[in-house]
């Protein structure tokens, strides 16, 4: 029979072995290592963004304002001679920041993307961190108060969870150009005063794995610069809100929709007191833009909209009408409009070019049934009951049509237009583009032609155009 003792050494053998076998695995583990971390943390959690990204760290402070730049641009700094925009990653990601003090100096680390230099501020720098790459976990929503668009993953190491940031989505391209065309419009305008900063680098990227904080370079004085007013709050809020629509849902704030979007965003703030009003997603910026789009859109038409719709129609004459329908979708809309322009104008030949730059939704638009329901509604006298039961256009709506593969973005090789129909399609585009496709509109529209624009879409140059309003549709016309 076994004795204790024996047993005893039994153990201690199997735990020398384990712990053996243990240290082999971290060794074999320390010896693949392939990617290298900077980690710090911002309001308590710990994050981390690939080492390749960082070109240094440093302490700094007494940043200079630059106006008309993103709320989380808390300034600029003078690097050396390399005059860098500085973001602040907590405000970048709505964490709460307490007030500034003249004279504090923040956590800075410079990074470096495509050509551009940024300074992003945190709360603290730790340390470097080696993993394998493949133990990088995909993002989860679990990490609710940041984006997940600007999460790359997330890394166990040490016991320790991090979450590791998607810099080159943070600094985007846009966000890039702004700032730098921001930066060097405040250069300009007067010279930048030189504040030496240390860097300290060296010291971290010889720190072991873990918490202990690198030891900071001190900042020279900073020369005086005029301190950034205070931001209102309201403002800010409003801001991130313009930020994430462009940048979830490519929904851009101009002068064509910012009366709505302000009035949206009163509602909003009211209905999320003691919550963040930031749109951390896609789902968040469905919710706020819920109520933006015009009715029956991508879908079909009822009678009140297609009553409203003939009644906005002019008298016209001509012999041809033609109509430019832009972001026509799957069909829905283009069929409804030539359906009324059939019935507004019998005697006239109809033309509609309608256009999307969605391929599946233009190779399908031509083969759309339509739902019996509404065939048997104002829809009847245009449409065909088929032999396999479906309901289908007659011949002569689906030839009045021409669905086109098209950016309207680019050149719009048109005739003269009696009617442009793009109800929420400017509100999806870029505001130098909203801008060049409207001066398109006043030369491809006929003097007797009409603009209908979405519910909540406003042409803003009262100069040239000339509005009114049939019940659930805005109207233009040249002045």
């Amino acid at each position: 029979m076994e004795t204790t003792a024996e047993k005893i050494d039994e153990l201690r053998i199997d735990t020398d072995l384990l712990e053996k076998g243990e240290e082999k695995d971290e060794k074999e583990k320390m010896a693949i290592i392939d990617f290298k971390m900077i980690t710090f943390s911002l309001a308590g959690k710990d994050y981390a963004i690939d080492i390749m990204k960082v070109k240094e760290i440093a302490k700094a402070g007494k940043f200079t304002y630059v106006p008309n730049v993103m709320p989380f641009v808390i300034g600029v700094y003078n690097l050396r001679g390399d005059i860098i925009p500085i973001i602040d990653f907590r405000l970048f990601f709505n964490i709460p920041v307490a007030e500034r003090k003249n004279d504090d100096l923040e956590n800075l680390l410079i990074i470096t993307v495509g050509e551009q230099t940024f300074g992003a501020v945190v709360d603290e720098i730790h340390s470097v961190v080696g993993i394998q790459k493949d133990t990088i976990q995909p993002p989860h929503p679990l990490f609710g108060d940041i984006s997940i668009r600007y999460i790359y993953g997330v890394v166990e190491s040490g016991k320790q969870l991090y979450i590791l940031l998607d810099i080159d989505r943070i600094f985007s391209s846009k966000l890039n150009i702004d700032v730098k065309k921001n930066v060097q419009s405040a250069t300009m305008a007067r010279p930048m005063p030189v504040r030496q900063v240390t860097s300290d680098a060296n010291k971290v990227a010889a720190a072991p794995a873990g918490k202990a904080s690198a030891k900071p370079a001190e900042a020279a004085a900073a020369a005086s610069a005029a301190p950034a007013p205070a931001v209102d709050n309201t403002q800010k809020d409003y801001n991130f809100i313009v930020h994430d629509l462009q940048e979830i849902s490519q929904f851009y704030v101009s002068s064509l929709n910012e009366t709505w979007v302000k009035h949206r965003f009163d509602e909003w703030a009211g209905a999320k007191k003691g919550e963040t009003t930031q749109l951390q997603n896609k789902e968040k910026a469905d919710e706020f833009l819920s109520t933006f789009w015009s009715k029956c859109n991508n879908t079909w038409w009822s009678r009140a909209l297609a009553d409203n719709f003939y009644k906005a129609l002019p008298d016209n004459s001509a012999k041809q009408i033609v109509v430019w329908n832009i972001g026509c979708g799957k069909g829905y809309e283009t069929y409804s409009i030539a359906c009324i322009l059939h019935k507004r104008y019998p005697e006239a030949k109809i033309r509609v070019y309608a256009h999307d730059k969605d391929l599946l939704n233009i190779s399908n638009a031509s083969l759309l049934s339509i739902d019996p329901a509404f065939a048997n509604d104002w829809y009847a006298p245009y449409v065909t009951h088929k032999a396999n039961g479906e309901y289908t256009f007659t011949q002569e709506i689906k030839e009045s049509i021409m669905f086109e593969y098209h950016d309207c973005t680019n050149t719009n090789a048109l005739p003269l237009t009696d009617i442009i129909f793009a109800r929420d399609v400017l509100s999806l585009l870029p505001t130098d583009a909203q801008a060049s496709l409207i001066e398109d509109f006043t030369e491809k529209l006929k003097g007797n032609g009409i603009v209908i624009l979405g519910e909540n879409e406003a042409l803003a140059d009262r100069n040239t155009w000339q509005e009114r309003m049939v019940d659930s549709l805005l109207v233009y016309s040249k002045q």
